[in-house]
């Protein structure tokens, strides 16, 4: 690997990729021994750091382990070595409680779509009664928030009206709420965020990180909510027409960066900020395969990841028998549900929670190991 850099310009970009990934015993001691050191201050540990510098187009990458980082960092400008400590603290400091949940393991998100049309389970619980028995199902098989959301934003999605999103949304969130549920509003829409809060709803999660008018870093900074800011590129309508990134998970981890910052600015302090990458908005299969292999890059961002990727169609593309069906694709979401709690993902975004649930304590009682 190139040796790495001496000096960084004002304008370069500098990204931390944790790696040589490691769990269980194997972590305790890496640690204790000064090879490793704690990922969001979880259960597992980097050993290594891929350092990526982009000027422009163009990205170097070096790669030392841990234990060579004091070095280095000595060899640079107190400017660079400050950036550089920056990054490394928010790799490894222990997330704060997000919606009342400690984040040193993973969660999971049940997806509850009061909507018509949402590309998986769209139609199935449209009357409040279907959505409310489906979220305690969801909630009694180990979901840990509910995620109530009336407007469907798959691919080539039309957008409603915010009344007809609340008229779906908000009687399903009060009912949870009073049944003591952690309940999350699925919603880019200021007025709706408001009016879930008043609901009851205790986090906003906003498929367009809070860009979708000009009052949503407002009106999310005044209601004091946890907000999840995702990734998307482009309008539902259009976002799947040929997404084009210089380099995927560069690309959104710099977007997220830019939000992470703007609600700081707003006021919404960085320990009620989770981010998403947004699986499947704006992506190619591919695309969507580099930010969850390379996940571990967004705890950099000193806040929560969470991935939605069930039941997505780049499952299908990738070639599983069966899996033009969304319902069909379990096999592929849990795949990808594991690869992300490798990654130190805190928050899984799914359709299956039973069979996520199970598959967690499988993935959490094998790293005790």
């Amino acid at each position: 690997s190139p040796a790495p850099p001496r000096g960084f310009a004002a304008s370069d970009g500098l990204y931390l990729r944790p790696v040589g990934l490691v769990r269980g015993e194997t972590t305790t001691r890496a640690i204790e021994a000064s090879r490793a050191l704690p990922l969001a201050g979880g259960a597992i540990a980097y050993s290594a750091c891929e350092i990526i510098v982009r000027r422009g187009d163009y990205a170097s990458v070096s790669w030392l382990p841990i234990d060579d980082l004091p070095a280095w960092q000595q060899s640079l400008s107190d400017e660079d070595a400050a950036k550089l400590a920056a990054q490394l603290d928010r790799l490894t400091a222990s997330r704060a409680v997000f919606a009342g949940m400690t984040m040193d393991r993973p969660r999971i998100m049940g997806i509850v779509n009061v909507t018509p049309d949402s590309f998986s389970d769209g139609g199935q619980f449209t009357s409040s009664e279907d959505a409310v028995a489906h979220a305690h199902r969801l909630g009694d098989s180990g979901a840990e928030i509910l995620d109530v959301g009336g407007e469907s934003t798959r691919p080539g999605a039309a957008p409603i009206g915010v009344e007809e999103e609340q008229a779906r949304v908000l009687p399903v969130i009060e009912r949870l709420a009073n049944a003591g549920c952690t309940v999350s509003i699925d919603t880019r829409h200021p007025a709706t965020m408001i009016r879930a809060a008043e609901a009851g709803a205790q986090v906003i999660n906003d498929v367009t990180a809070l860009t979708h008018a000009d009052d949503s870093l407002a009106t999310a900074a005044g209601l004091g909510l946890p907000v999840v800011l995702m990734h998307s590129a482009g309008d539902p309508r259009t976002m799947q027409d040929n997404p084009v990134y210089d380099h995927a998970a560069l690309d959104v981890y710099d977007s997220l960066e830019q939000r992470v910052s703007a609600c700081l600015e707003a006021g919404i302090p960085r320990d009620r900020i989770a981010v998403d990458p947004g699986f499947g908005f704006g992506k190619s299969p591919q695309h969507n395969l580099r930010l969850i292999a390379w996940a571990a890059m967004f705890h950099g961002l000193g806040c929560p990841i969470m991935v939605g990727a069930s039941r997505k169609s780049t499952i299908a593309r990738l070639g599983g028998p069966g899996a033009d069906d969304a319902s069909c694709r379990l096999p592929g979401s849990l795949t990808l549900a594991q690869a992300a709690w490798d990654q130190g993902v805190q928050i899984a975004r799914v359709h299956d929670v039973a069979e996520t649930a199970q598959a967690r304590a499988v993935w959490s009682a094998l790293g005790e190991q």
